[in-house]
């Protein structure tokens, strides 16, 4: 990036999904010239061919300004590229219930897949089978710092029986938090040991609590470049560029992030906090009972229960079969249910002031029509704001967080964010309106005229208002409501999107029927007003 190429390419390779895109400098500014995405066992060579062929054919002219020839450019153009670290296991244990919780959070929000023990718990056989399970890659056990009145009487024993068992499988890495640090010794007298032996601060430490630790673990499960941490430094960039609050949703086959930023102030950097939840992911290794109910209750079409565990194996066997029709409805229920598992591990983030703009990222959204993506995420991470809604749809949030100097991503995301970001809709959802024949009135004037709405508790209204235009919503409500803030009167401005401005009356949180032919029912009446393709 230092030597300013005409052009280069931005690969994302994640482990259900690869992408290329060709980014190009156009007078002076950076623009995005085309992108492509295919499955994961396609050669990145052969992406990056097409897509180079593609953009020659189409505009021969640009291509021989920017210095592309599709003949030789794939191996001679630089690269910025990102790649999903496989998942790993953690053995997480502690001396108590109590000291193991923030242990499993901070552990489940860096990315691990999470097996938990204690002695309040499991019998000393059933600890020792857990980290002896051959899919354990790293072992945490900690302690609070200082340690509780409970987990005095059991340190020594969990160190012992932790060490006991580490001897067995020498290659584990061992990590050792808050007050079990001071039972090193333990673990240092195995001359077989082939781990890391590591030393890390205390699950209840740091501001916000648990991020010390939670980084460590994250160094130790997955280096630099991973797709989601380079993600998470692209949401600040992003914050950075746009001067705006920034939460971005990455759905994915091996996991979920969430990465709020908030821009820096008096030329300070942005702010950013992510969460990356293996168990979060599209569907599952293991689709048990849980899994099956999470997807059924979010399923817009009728489906008994051993059938949909069979569609979603298939779906974890090949996710990129049968993406059409109901496929493509089943992929998006189980999405919701992803996300809800990611907003659920993060109430910290959600605690949060909203966002001023939410981007879907990842090959989940990739099948929905646009607009039905917005509501699948209004859906879920419901707060009383109004936010733009826009996805990543060339996927280039993970390469551009792979930049190593924070000032070259913030300035190119500046040039391209606009090429990068697919508008998908304005949402605005007040909180606390009261049942009744009607909470009010909108009227939103755009460039292309006025239009006026009642407002209708427990209803969701749709404004046309097409991609880049501007307008603004004034909201007169009959009670006092939350929308940012308390009051009656709001005047808020609103851009465009595929699905236009999307007034949501309902719950906050959206609360459904517990009768699942009716809840069913509700979601495709939600649903279908927005899925704009014929095969629905």
């Amino acid at each position: 990036m230092t030597s300013e190429p005409r052009a280069f390419l931005a690969l994302d390779l994640g482990s259900a999904t690869s992408s290329a895109a060709l980014i190009a400098r156009v007078g002076h500014q950076w623009r995005l010239i085309g992108a492509l995405s295919t499955p994961a066992g396609v050669e990145p060579d052969a992406i990056v061919g097409l897509v180079l062929e593609r953009a020659t054919a189409a505009d021969p002219q640009l291509a021989t300004i920017i210095g592309v020839d599709a003949r030789d450019a794939v191996a001679n153009l630089p690269r910025l590229v990102a790649r999903s670290s496989p998942p790993r296991r953690l053995a997480v244990v502690a001396a108590s219930e109590r000291a193991l919780a923030p242990l499993d959070d901070a552990a489940r929000r860096s990315g691990w897949r999470v097996t938990s023990a204690s002695p309040e718990r499991m019998e000393p056989l059933a600890v020792t089978t857990a980290i002896l399970d051959p899919t354990v890659d790293a072992v945490l056990v900690g302690a609070g710092e200082p340690p509780g009145a409970d987990e005095r009487r059991s340190l020594d024993e969990v160190a012992s029986l932790v060490a006991a068992a580490a001897r067995r499988r020498p290659e584990l890495t061992i990590v050792l938090a808050g007050a079990m640090a001071e039972r090193l010794e333990r673990f240092e007298t195995a001359e077989e040991r082939q781990g890391e032996l590591l030393l890390a601060p205390a699950a209840t430490s740091g501001d916000p609590v648990g991020l010390p630790l939670r980084e460590l673990l994250e160094d130790l499960r997955a280096p630099a470049d991973d797709a989601r941490r380079a993600i998470a430094r692209a949401a600040a960039a992003l914050a950075d560029a746009l001067d705006r609050r920034v939460e971005i949703v990455d759905i994915g086959f091996e996991g979920g992030l969430r990465a709020t930023a908030a821009p820096g102030v008096g030329g300070a950097r942005a702010s950013v906090s992510a969460s990356f939840v293996a168990d979060a992911c599209l569907v599952p290794p293991d689709v048990d009972d849980a899994a099956v109910d999470r997807v059924l209750a979010w399923s817009t079409f009728p489906i008994d229960r051993h059938r949909l565990r069979d569609r979603l194996r298939e779906l974890r066997l090949a996710p990129w079969a049968d993406a059409a029709g109901v496929g493509a409805r089943l992929r998006l229920a189980a999405a919701r249910a992803a996300l809800a598992v990611l907003v659920e591990a993060t109430p910290g983030q959600t605690a949060e002031a909203a966002p001023d703009l939410i981007v879907a990222a990842g090959g989940a959204w990739a099948v929905a029509p646009g607009p039905a993506v917005a509501l699948a995420i209004a859906d879920v991470v419901r707060r009383p704001a109004a936010v733009g809604i826009a996805v990543d749809h060339a996927r280039l949030l993970a390469p551009v967080g792979s930049i190593p100097d924070a000032t070259e991503r913030r300035q190119l995301l500046g040039d391209i964010v606009d090429d990068m970001l697919a508008p998908l809709a304005s949402v605005i959802i007040p909180g606390g309106v009261r049942a009744g024949h009607t909470a009010g009135r909108l009227t939103v004037h755009g460039a292309t005229g006025t239009t006026e709405l009642d407002l209708i508790p427990g209803s969701l209204e749709l404004v046309d208002l097409p991609p880049g235009e501007f307008g603004t919503a004034e909201l007169w409500f009959r009670d006092t409501v939350r929308l940012g803030g308390r009051g009656r009167h709001f005047a808020i401005d609103v851009a465009g999107g595929l699905g236009g401005l999307l007034l949501d009356l309902r719950d906050v949180p959206l609360r459904l029927p517990d009768r699942p032919d009716r809840r069913r029912e509700l979601l495709e009446t939600w649903q279908d007003s927005l899925w704009v393709t014929r095969d629905r």
